[in-house]
């Protein structure tokens, strides 16, 4: 009986210890299928990344090289050198895309440029643009509390800076009753401001060098130019006047001196010319 007993504990022993080692290698070969399972996921998510970085970046490339900005021609600037219009418009990595640049500056941003009214991009081929520059036409400037407003040939002020420019004459001597950036200059007498347009006019025209107009009390006009003053006297218009001036100053160029053409007119064609360092500067 207890050798039946014996051999009894010993099967069931046995048995508990097989039950035992499946158990185990269950638990063994679960991990291994979870570990298989988790490996299998990563690399189907890699495999999708990869495929979306080449599903994007491929065309990218292509579209990158394709329009890859190499050549920037202009037209129509005489205030901006090519390369200070090139630096303020081409000024972020998208903007060396010849196609993103000129969809940008035609369709969805406008130009902040000072005397710049308006561009337009030419798109020549892949590599190629061409920006035409539409220049504010200015013709004269004024000073109001340190600052030098600039008004164009219907005296409506179109930019505003803090440094005068060296080729627009300012004028001087004057009262204003409004100043406002994008409408018209208005003077202390309106019809001295038809005067002040005649003189910008006719010094655009014939292409005179004026450095100040100044007007006095009695609204006479006063050319300052380089190291010549001209007297120009109060007058209607300044077309005539100023095209003799325009002669007279090819020979008087580089001089000091002053210059009266106030009684300057078609009868009396008599012109008066001093050393300015005999003459008062008032």
């Amino acid at each position: 009986m207890k050798i039946r007993d014996f051999y009894a504990e010993s099967l069931q022993v046995s048995v508990n210890c097989v039950h035992r080692g499946k158990g185990v290698g269950n638990s063994m070969a679960n991990r291994r299928n979870n570990k298989n399972n988790r490996n299998s996921i990563g690399m189907r998510m890699v495999k999708r990344m990869l495929g979306f970085l080449i599903l994007v970046g491929v065309p990218s490339v292509i579209f990158i090289n394709t329009f890859q900005l190499k050549t920037v021609t202009f037209e129509g600037l005489t205030r901006y050198t090519n390369d200070e219009i090139q630096e303020k418009i081409i000024n972020t990595e998208l903007d060396r895309n010849a196609l993103l640049l000129y969809l940008k500056y035609n369709y969805f941003t406008d130009v902040q440029i000072p005397f710049i009214e308006d561009i337009d991009l030419i798109l020549i081929d892949n590599h190629t643009i061409t920006i035409k520059v539409y220049e504010k036409k200015v013709i004269g400037c004024v000073e109001f509390l340190g600052d030098y407003l600039y008004f164009d040939k219907d005296g409506i002020i179109v930019e505003s800076m803090a440094n005068p420019l060296d080729d627009i004459p300012l004028v001087k001597g004057l009262r204003f009753n409004k100043i406002i950036l994008h409408e018209k200059l208005e003077v202390q007498k309106a019809e001295l401001f038809d005067v002040i347009l005649n003189l910008t006019q006719h010094i655009e025209k014939l292409d005179l060098d004026i450095d100040t107009i100044h007007f006095n009390s009695k609204y006479e006009v006063t050319f300052d130019i380089d190291e010549i003053r001209v007297y120009l006297g109060k007058r209607d218009t300044y077309d005539e006047v100023l095209g003799e001036l325009k002669n007279i100053l090819k020979e008087v160029e580089g001089m000091k001196m002053n210059l009266y053409l106030d009684k300057y007119d078609k009868h009396n064609k008599r012109i008066i010319a001093k050393p300015k360092e005999t003459e008062s500067s008032d």
